[in-house]
């Protein structure tokens, strides 16, 4: 199928495209959002942490590469791409949460409180948002390494992957 732009389509089809898109990323975050909430935060080393951002950078660029893939592919990259940022946001989110998790089990004194599920996912996405409250704090050099980790990767996040996701877009469009 060849691609199109959204704008290309008459009305309703436009609109029920963009339905279909945002109903894609809602499912992708409460997915994501139920494996998260269900996954137990016990039983880690704190020495595991550093390697769980690893191996959740290295899911994270896969699920990149997949996404782009799709892009390139779509009948509508535009919208492929906005499905794939929120996809690949939501993960970028839950490695970290549950980095952040696990480390508050495993060591208490990695953060001035401990964390549970939902506390673990406000400081990350508050890290990732640049609001930091200071409400909580990392308190070991493992817990700030790994936070200034998401800090650094968020900037690669906001700039490169938005642009890769953009490219891709273009160049699905270019391949009529």
């Amino acid at each position: 199928m060849t691609s199109r732009k959204l704008s290309d389509l008459d009305h309703r089809r436009r609109r029920r495209a963009v339905l279909r898109a945002v109903l894609a990323v809602v499912a992708t975050w409460a997915l994501l959002g139920a494996v998260y909430y269900l996954v137990p935060a016990r039983n880690y080393l704190e020495e595991g942490a550093v390697a769980r951002v690893v191996i959740g950078t290295v899911l994270f660029a896969g699920v990149l590469v997949w996404q782009i893939r799709r892009i390139l592919r779509a009948p509508l990259p535009e919208l492929r791409a906005i499905e794939a940022l929120g996809a690949v946001i939501a993960l970028f989110l839950i490695v970290f949460a549950s980095t952040y998790l696990a480390l508050s089990h495993t060591s208490p004194a990695s953060f001035n409180q401990h964390l549970d599920h939902t506390r673990a996912l406000y400081f990350t996405v508050s890290v990732f948002s640049t609001v930091g409250f200071g409400d909580i704090i990392p308190g070991t050099n493992t817990a700030r390494i790994i936070v200034g980790a998401q800090m650094l990767l968020d900037l690669i996040l906001l700039g490169a992957v938005v642009k890769l996701l953009v490219t891709a877009a273009r160049t699905g469009l270019e391949r009529n």
